[in-house]
């Protein structure tokens, strides 16, 4: 049986994740589908076939059913290894944009400014993605195509991607007007980096490099006030010819600002580097895995 720790720490995460997606949601139906914006995705393919059909089918409707085929297809070809988180993000995704439709039905967008409203079409879906991005997750769609092409060809998958987007917002300068194409190829490239910036914020932490002579006050207060270790090794002033001692570290921003003011206080002749860093592998911040 799972103990307490798994079952509250799986439940934290379904919880984001339902954030995550209703971020999303939010961002595609009130903001996207009502203007058009087609940026890729399964999203951006529904806006675009849902006007092919004269709009007798949703856009919400036709992402629900691409959704569920490529969610069949990920079981099918490759296994229960494809990730529950995806499935209940991909399913929850889906069936709130379906729902919004019966609920709140939007004939025009919110207001008559469309630089604002994409705005919101590219940021809300774009931190609700990197939310669960972060944690191991998606809403499926052509995350779930990435990976049925990465098993089974040696296709670059980014790339690939990268191609579909651009053309399928290309395809909306045919489908609809100069406006809506130009404003969607300004959201493609907005969101092209948007993603990767909020992950690397939400990460953020700070890598301290703190050479002084005497790094036993110091260490003591990263272990026992901040919870935090270090690594601490020997060396030599080059201009002094002194023996020093040099302490890594790293933390959150909060700790960071508690460690610097310790610092200042107890040891002002230190000398600190402080680094900005988002990729920290190891016990007390990410798994390998």
């Amino acid at each position: 049986m799972e103990d307490k720790n798994t079952i509250k720490n799986k439940i934290k995460d379904y919880c984001i994740i339902t954030l995550g997606v209703l971020l999303v949601v939010v961002g595609v139906y009130f903001f996207k589908f009502p203007n058009n914006f087609s940026i890729g995705g399964v999203t951006g393919i529904a806006i675009i076939l849902s006007n092919l059909f004269n709009n007798s089918i949703s856009s919400g409707s036709i992402v629900l059913v691409l959704n569920i085929i490529l969610l069949i297809f990920a079981y099918v070809f490759i296994g229960k290894s494809f990730g529950n988180k995806t499935v209940y993000g991909s399913l929850l995704l889906s069936i709130s944009l379906k729902l919004l439709e019966i609920i709140i039905p939007l004939e025009a967008p919110l207001t008559n400014e469309p630089m604002l409203e994409l705005f919101f079409a590219v940021i809300l879906p774009a931190v609700g993605a990197a939310i669960l991005f972060n944690i191991g997750s998606s809403t499926g769609g052509t995350d779930v195509l990435a990976m049925l092409l990465k098993k089974y060809t040696n296709i670059d998958i980014g790339r690939a991607l990268l191609i579909t987007d651009f053309f399928l917002t290309i395809a909306t300068f045919f489908v609809f007007d100069l406006t809506t194409g130009f404003l969607s190829i300004l959201g493609l490239l907005f969101k092209s980096t948007l993603v990767d910036v909020v992950i690397e914020n939400l990460n953020l932490n700070k890598y301290f490099t703190i050479i002084c002579r005497n790094p036993k006050p110091i260490c003591t207060f990263i272990t026992n006030k901040l919870n935090r270790s270090a690594t601490v090794f020997d060396a030599k002033g080059a201009f002094t010819d002194q023996d020093k001692k040099i302490i890594l570290t790293v933390m959150s921003r909060a700790q960071a600002v508690q460690l610097r003011t310790f610092i200042k206080e107890t040891d002002p002749e230190a000398f600190l580097l402080i680094t900005n860093t988002s990729e920290i592998i190891g016990r007390g911040f990410r798994g390998l895995s």
